[in-house]
């Protein structure tokens, strides 16, 4: 399903970045006074990697790890997962819930651009949040009030494309079209 919104209409153009030499309790400080989540760490002026604050609780703060004595370098994410600004946002959605990210540098002709948050993607478009949200687990279902509907239409997590008729199969909503696709 494409929006026709381009990822360089929602990114955010000038995103926070910091130098990898920068200690870890220096970036909460910048998070929280700029209200950002995430930093990107550059090196020579390229970026090197992005340092999140999931990355800051889950890998220091709830192992007891002291955050002023740790380099960013050691705790953030390497491998980055980049998108063009030319993509529609719409698969930048669907690459950032399958990765289970929340932001995602914008790339072009090696350079970054822009930095890609969940919550510029739904300023721009708020009822894509129905095909993030899918991804969300629900903790101690049993003991909430909540049913499970599976809708009698709505967009197909395959093909992307709006159907009147979709199902679960494997615990993704899809079309009769890729249902039958993926059968044979």
């Amino acid at each position: 399903m494409k929006t026709g919104y381009k990822v360089s209409d929602a990114m955010t153009k000038k995103p926070i970045s910091v130098n990898l030499g920068i200690n870890l309790q220096e970036c909460a400080k910048l998070m929280n006074s700029h209200h950002v989540g995430s930093l990107v760490i550059q090196k020579d002026e390229k970026v090197v990697g992005v340092i999140t604050e999931q990355d800051i609780v889950r890998k220091l703060v709830a192992k007891g790890i002291n955050p002023i004595k740790e380099k960013v370098e050691d705790y953030m994410e390497k491998k980055l997962v980049t998108i063009s600004p030319e993509a529609d946002i719409y698969d930048a959605l669907m690459k950032m819930r399958d990765l289970n990210i929340r932001q995602i540098p914008v790339i072009s002709k090696g350079e970054m651009v822009g930095l890609l948050t969940l919550k510029d993607i739904l300023k721009i478009e708020p009822q894509l949040f129905e095909l993030l949200v899918e991804k969300f687990e629900v903790r101690e279902q049993s003991r909430k009030p909540i049913n499970r509907i599976i809708p009698s239409e709505g967009i197909c997590q395959v093909c992307g494309e709006y159907s009147e008729k979709v199902h679960e199969v494997d615990g993704s909503i899809m079309c009769d079209k890729c249902e039958k696709e993926q059968e044979e």
